[in-house]
């Protein structure tokens, strides 16, 4: 993260990424709040931002730790200062599994496993260190990614995990799957989700295997999943910045990442041409929408442009003026950028350096 005075958001190449820091900060502080009397902690999942100074902010903030994705960002992550990681996803393959071993040289890292084979492999690869690698087996709950299945499944690997000698952690399940809006069927589905978790827990716990952490949920349910009884962290990382597609399946959190744009083309029949396209912002879930003008709608991304359509007469749009899009799906934004900067009353206050 770096800082900048003095640079106003006008004074921006486009297209640029922009958050609105007042708004991140908000949903910092009510994620944070959620957790502070609660057994249930978050880990902050780092694939919404990847960003190592926002990572700290939020351990700052309460989260006992970061979640994420790749071993490169978990790499990252622990000499950036980041003291419990976790990567919730499976490595394979000699060259992986030899990094994840070297980090946790550095730093008791934890990784997702759902494969016996990969368990052995570790085991081989890792030789008198194998004792100091942390692992929790991912069980499906419904996502059908990946994961073993829940009850005798789990149990089976879990074994494998301990025989081979490596430390098990736990349990990691998510239903990522279950995207609805706020409501009794919600929350029927992902209890019964958690309830298949814990009693999976239930079955470890009688076989004399002790499970330390149960790690599950997400964004859209942390409400739910994060006061279930049994669950010792939730991993939520879309809150931060948030994006419009998600704010269909919880609404406690405001949109805070948007895309900067310069309009190149305005014509009389109310076209209007920006710069950006899908080099800069992802479509995945759907067009995104224009922030703070209402009569005026995005109807198509090409690779370097944004096409739109003047809905309301009234307004008033012209070349070279600046305008901001909603990012709608923010994973895969983030990726398209190298930075992103931080806005406050106009001002760009913070300059976030994006990890790839």
């Amino acid at each position: 993260m770096r800082t900048r005075g003095g640079l106003r958001a006008q004074g921006l190449s486009t297209p640029a990424l922009v958050v609105d820091l007042g708004a991140m900060d908000r949903n910092m502080r009510r994620m944070a709040a959620f957790f502070q009397n609660l057994p249930a902690k978050l880990r902050a999942h780092f694939k919404g931002h990847q960003v190592l100074s926002l990572a700290l902010r939020q351990v700052q903030a309460g989260a006992i730790g970061i979640a994420c994705a790749r071993t490169e960002h978990a790499e990252k992550l622990v000499p950036a200062g980041v003291g419990s990681v976790l990567i919730a996803n499976e490595i394979t393959g000699e060259s992986a599994i030899r990094r994840f071993i070297e980090l946790s040289r550095q730093s008791p890292v934890v990784v997702a496993v759902d494969s016996a084979r990969v368990v052995a492999d570790m085991a081989r690869l890792a030789g008198n260190h194998r004792f100091a690698l942390n692992v929790v087996v991912d069980v499906n709950l419904g996502l059908n990614r990946c994961g073993v299945m829940p009850g005798a499944a789990t149990v089976a690997l879990a074994k494998v995990v301990l025989e081979n000698g490596l430390r098990l952690r736990g349990l990691m399940g998510y239903r990522g799957n279950l995207k609805l809006p706020p409501g009794m069927e919600k929350e029927q589905q992902v209890t019964s989700a958690m309830q298949t978790l814990m009693a999976t827990r239930c079955m470890l716990q009688e076989q004399g295997i002790p499970v330390e952490m149960v790690s599950a949920g997400g964004t859209t349910d942390y409400s739910i999943v994060g006061a279930h009884p049994g669950i010792t962290e939730v991993q939520a990382g879309s809150y931060l910045l948030m994006d419009q597609w998600k704010t269909h399946f919880v609404a406690d959190f405001a949109p805070a990442l948007s895309l900067l744009t310069t309009v190149l083309h305005r014509d009389d029949n109310g076209r209007v041409i920006t710069d950006g396209g899908v080099k800069a912002l992802s479509a995945f879930r759907g067009l995104p929408k224009v922030k703070s003008i209402p009569g005026l709608a995005l109807k198509a991304l090409h690779a370097e442009h944004c096409l739109m359509e003047i809905t309301d007469p009234s307004t008033r749009i012209e070349a070279g003026d600046q305008l901001e899009i909603w990012v709608e799906y923010v994973d895969a934004t983030i990726s398209r950028h190298r930075e992103m900067y931080g806005l406050r009353n106009g001002n760009v206050e913070e300059i976030f350096e994006i990890e790839h």
